[in-house]
């Protein structure tokens, strides 16, 4: 799929292999195209087969360098296969996982929490734990983590969620403080409210009205372009810059329970 793994450190962009999971729709997605424009391989992982396959080939139809690989984050075993199947990689961007319910901790649903918990923390325990060999042999390594504003407080029917951002916040915290001076960085990413096609809907079960009120009167939400060029920006600044957390807002959101909304 790419170059061997002793490839120099110091290679040109187009030799350099980027991992995006969750890359079938939103903001895994849309940081696949930004990184492939910055001259990038980029390596689209999700469950859906069919929408990193298309996503790649549109990609390469625009000149660009791009692979799909049909991934499950939570199955390990499944993920050091995968990684076996690349001879480098200088960055991963773990970017799968979401929300599902927004019920209170006394009627929360376990199988909704256990469901967060594996996508957004052990998944990405799984994908870096099995890159970060290839990613330190790299001689530059950066991985980031997209969180969320959930990761650093609290909110009213959010508790799962939270817990698992607040746990995927801390995996990054300790992973850089455990790998520094090593040829690695570790880069979180912490978005606030972002509209998308999935995330709400998929939140709620399915439910596009109840999805919809998320937004309602908000005028300008975040999109999935715009945490993408955030992504982008830090993965981009000079090796020995490391943007540890990044928290971006739509003007309207000044905390997860404060949003101005027209109506």
């Amino acid at each position: 799929m790419t170059a061997p793994q002793d490839a120099p450190a110091t290679q040109p962009a187009t030799d350099r292999v980027a991992v995006v999971t969750g890359a079938s729709s939103g903001i895994g997605a849309a940081t696949a195209r930004q990184l492939a424009a910055t001259g990038l391989h980029v390596v689209l992982t999700a469950r859906r087969k069919d929408r990193v396959e298309a996503l790649a080939a549109e990609l390469t139809a625009a000149g660009h360098r791009a692979t799909a690989y049909a991934l499950d984050v939570t199955d390990r075993a499944a993920v050091h296969a995968f990684a076996a199947t690349l001879d480098h990689c200088e960055v991963l961007v773990n970017n799968a996982g979401g929300a599902l319910g927004a019920d209170p901790v006394a009627t929360g649903d376990p199988e909704d929490w256990r469901r967060m918990y594996e996508t957004n923390v052990l998944g990405t325990l799984h994908v870096t734990q099995a890159l970060l060999p290839a990613l330190t042999a790299s001689g530059d390594g950066t991985v980031v983590i997209l969180s969320s504003t959930a990761a650093l407080a609290t909110y009213e029917g959010g508790a799962g969620y939270v817990a698992a951002k607040h746990a995927e916040h801390v995996l990054a915290e300790t992973l850089r403080l455990e790998i520094v001076g090593q040829p690695v960085r570790v880069i979180e990413v912490a978005p606030g409210m972002v509209k998308t096609d999935e995330f709400a809907t998929t939140r709620f079960h399915g439910d596009v009205e109840r999805a919809a009120k998320v937004y309602e009167g908000v005028a300008e939400p975040l999109t999935a372009d715009d945490v993408a060029d955030t992504i982008t920006w830090a993965i981009t600044r000079p090796a020995h810059v490391n943007i540890d957390l990044l928290v971006v807002r739509p003007r309207a959101q000044a905390s997860n329970t404060k949003v101005h909304r027209t109506r």
